[in-house]
């Protein structure tokens, strides 16, 4: 009976030898893309009746991780649909360790941005939400956060790219040995490089001088004297003494709203004028007792917001809008406040301005105009309006056409407030006196309501008592 065993057992270990020397012409070419060529220990499992075998691979360094791969494949001295199963560890970095930082959401109306600036360098430390670069739309400029808080390892983008929602630009390492690593861009420099002995043995033999025939000199020639240019001809500056820089988007953006709008919309621009000596009596009487109670100052504009509400409620059309053969009525009053800022125009919204008094105006257009020169306004808070108010005055204005901001049909300009002599009562006094301007639609507006508009911007900002009588 044990002679019967060990016959048995002779047997299976020849038959696992004959399947080993088997697998073993195959595994090379199995394993070549797991780059797997140290092999630390082989254990071969033939049982009878099974027709599987399992070729375990193993790579103990450091750090790495298990990967498991199955194959199929027809071996001479396997059954068919024999399963050949290979468990090997290939090298890798600890990608877990690394973590992605990534444009993100714009905006409904924004698709792709620019790459502005970047806020930190690589190696520089950061923080859980802390800015790392900005990016610059065509209405404001978001800023990239750190997803976690670590090392900066490198940019995967430039500045001056375009980058969409989603896109990559930075790889973040959490542990701050993550620097350490040369990024795939970098080259390694060359000192680092040894060079081939065949190259130093060739720049230490001395190269044999070859004798140059002699050159015979040529007579210079006398340039003939420049022609001198005459009187007519434009003398253009040196081009040293220019500068290119590309537009930013918002510029770009500014741009093309404005040239859209001249090309479509029937412009028309109509004047007056306005005496501010009531508005202005108002606002230096009740200024203290106003900041005292709101924690605002009183200021013009609020003023000249509640009067736009009122000539807007009497004059409806000014504030519709033309959707292709209809005429838009919004039954809401969403003024817009023209902005400027170091980077370009933004033009913010107050949201139902109709049911504000002056403190609510006066804080909200504060809010709004500290965001905006912060750069952290939102573009919700920018979208919509149904008409805009643009104050060229602080600026020193004193006349201009404004030009609609699509898609509304009129803005109202207003300028600096100059003393000007004025009949008051058949007799000549010094008033202080703004000019005010209404640039319309044509296609919607008709002159006669343009002017009844600025009639009632006049009436109530030389009485502001009108509002409380609504008169």
């Amino acid at each position: 009976m044990l002679g019967v065993l060990r016959r048995k057992v002779a047997s299976s270990a020849s038959s696992a030898s004959a399947l080993g020397k088997s697998l073993h012409t195959v595994r090379p070419g199995l394993l070549t893309p797991r780059a797997c060529s140290v092999v630390a220990e082989e254990i071969l499992i033939h049982p009878i009746g099974c027709g599987q075998a399992r070729n375990f691979c193993h790579l103990n360094l450091p750090g790495n991780t298990m990967n498991l791969r199955a194959q199929r494949g027809a071996i001479s001295n396997l059954h068919p649909g024999v399963t050949l199963q290979i468990w090997n560890r290939a090298f890798c970095s600890s990608g877990a360790d690394l973590v992605d930082a990534v444009v993100p959401h714009m905006g409904e109306s924004i698709t792709d941005g620019t790459l502005a600036t970047f806020l930190k360098k690589p190696g520089d430390r950061v923080e859980v939400d802390e800015a790392i670069a900005q990016v610059e739309t065509d209405k404001v400029t978001i800023d990239v956060t750190s997803p976690e808080a670590g090392v900066i390892q490198e940019y995967v983008v430039k500045e001056g790219d375009t980058v969409e929602p989603g896109t990559k630009v930075a790889i973040i390492s959490k542990s701050s040995g993550g620097v350490d690593h040369v990024a795939p861009s970098e080259k390694p420099s060359g000192k680092d490089t040894p060079q081939p002995s065949s190259i130093d043995e060739q720049k230490e033999k001395p190269k044999p001088k070859v004798e140059a025939p002699p050159v015979k000199e040529i007579p210079k020639e006398t340039k003939a004297p420049s022609p001198k240019r005459s009187a007519t001809e434009p003398q253009l500056p040196p081009k040293e003494r220019e500068r290119r820089v590309p537009m930013t988007r918002l510029r770009k953006r500014v741009a093309t709203r404005l040239k859209d709008s001249q090309n479509t919309f029937a412009l028309l621009t109509t004047f007056n004028e306005v005496d501010m000596t009531n508005l202005m009596k108002l606002r230096s009487e009740y200024k203290d007792a106003f900041v005292e109670k709101h924690g605002v100052k009183l200021g013009l504009m609020s003023g000249f917001i509640k009067a736009a509400v009122s000539a807007l409620q009497n004059q409806p059309i000014v504030n519709a809008v033309i959707d292709g053969d209809d005429i838009i009525y919004r039954d809401y009053i969403d003024i817009s406040i023209a902005v400027g800022t170091p980077k370009g125009l933004v033009v913010p919204v107050i949201r139902d301005a109709e049911k504000m008094n002056f403190a609510d105006i006066e804080k909200t257009i504060n809010a709004l105009a500290k965001k905006a020169n912060d750069g952290s306004i939102s573009i919700d808070e920018m979208a919509g309006g149904s008409f805009t108010i643009s104050n060229g005055g602080v600026y020193g204005s004193l006349l201009s056409t404004p030009i609609i901001n699509p898609p509304q049909s009129a803005i109202l300009g207003m300028h600096s407030i100059v003393n000007r002599p004025m009949v008051v009562g058949g007799n000549i006094v010094s008033r202080p006196m703004m000019y005010i301007a209404l640039t319309y639609d044509h296609r919607l507006i008709d002159g006669r309501e343009a002017v009844f508009f600025l009639r009632r911007i006049k009436d109530v900002v030389e009485d502001p008592r009108r509002l409380l009588l609504d008169i």
